[in-house]
């Protein structure tokens, strides 16, 4: 991975140190990037191990820096304070990536001013791992050449989908967003539910995570749908189906799923207000 001029990364939390460290893997030079992180412990941290230049704030950026790309990587709720700070690199020629969740391309210009390439975008924590997947949607300053270099920053971390209609980014938030920790609660109530039929908690729990795990990995390499994996555990008459009866019934867990991503897509959309 190269790039003509340095990327500017705002923040170095979990997802933008995944970001980070993926980008590196592909190949982008440590000194390609500048972080802006006010940490001073996460900032030593990320330093040791990437060997990239951090400054606390982004007054401290050597004069005259002209960026390829600006990536927001904040908390949603530091936006406000964080991002106008950042105004001067908001020109034609400078991509500004967002990945800060409810914030809309409208409301990351009014930080910025008008006319700057945007595109925001929603990964989710698998990047860390480089098993993430991102959604992301472009405003009209975008050219063709800023939208395949997002596409291949975020790409360095997993998959990528792109979309016209940024109404769709806050299902998706709910969704795969905050998908992984719908999962991770899932292995925690499969454990809980192994124990109370009888199976010591350890051997539960690691029952539970690697079960979830594997199923998940074969429902990735796998080009059968997930329903019908589902049925090729599913033997008639066996043990499996009397549990499937349950999970499906009227009360089960699609009714569950529903309230929660409508819950989670409503808070999405308030954060954007």
């Amino acid at each position: 991975m190269r790039v003509e001029r340095p990327i500017v990364l705002i923040g170095c939390g979990k997802m933008g140190g995944a970001l980070l460290a993926g980008w590196l893997a592909r190949g982008l030079a440590p000194g390609d990037v500048r972080v802006v992180e006010p940490d001073a412990d996460l900032a030593r941290a990320v330093a040791a191990r990437h060997g990239v230049a951090i400054v606390a704030t982004p007054d401290a950026l050597e004069p005259g820096l002209d960026p390829s790309v600006v990536l927001i990587a904040v908390k949603p709720q530091r936006m406000a304070d964080a991002v106008p700070a950042y105004r001067a690199f908001a020109r034609p020629g400078t991509l500004v990536l967002s990945i800060a969740a409810g914030r809309t391309i409208a409301a990351i210009g009014r930080l910025l001013g008008a006319g700057a390439p945007i595109v925001r975008a929603m990964p989710n924590t698998p990047a860390a791992v480089g098993r993430g997947i991102t959604v992301a949607v472009a405003n009209a300053a975008v050219t063709p050449a800023m939208r395949a270099l997002a596409a291949e920053l975020l790409g360095a971390v997993g998959e990528v989908i792109w979309t016209e209609d940024e109404s769709l980014i806050d299902p998706v938030t709910a969704l795969s967003g905050g998908g992984p920790a719908y999962v991770f609660l899932l292995i925690d109530t499969l454990a809980a539910a192994g124990e109370k039929v009888g199976l010591p908690p350890d051997m539960a729990r690691r029952l539970a995570r690697v079960t979830v795990t594997g199923a998940g990995e074969l429902a990735y390499r796998s080009e059968e749908p997930a329903e019908q994996l589902r049925r090729n555990v599913t033997s008639p008459g066996g043990t499996t189906i009397e549990a499937i009866k349950i999970l499906m019934a009227e009360d089960g867990l699609q009714p569950l799923f529903d309230r929660a991503l409508a819950a989670a897509t409503r808070r999405g959309r308030e954060l954007a207000e």
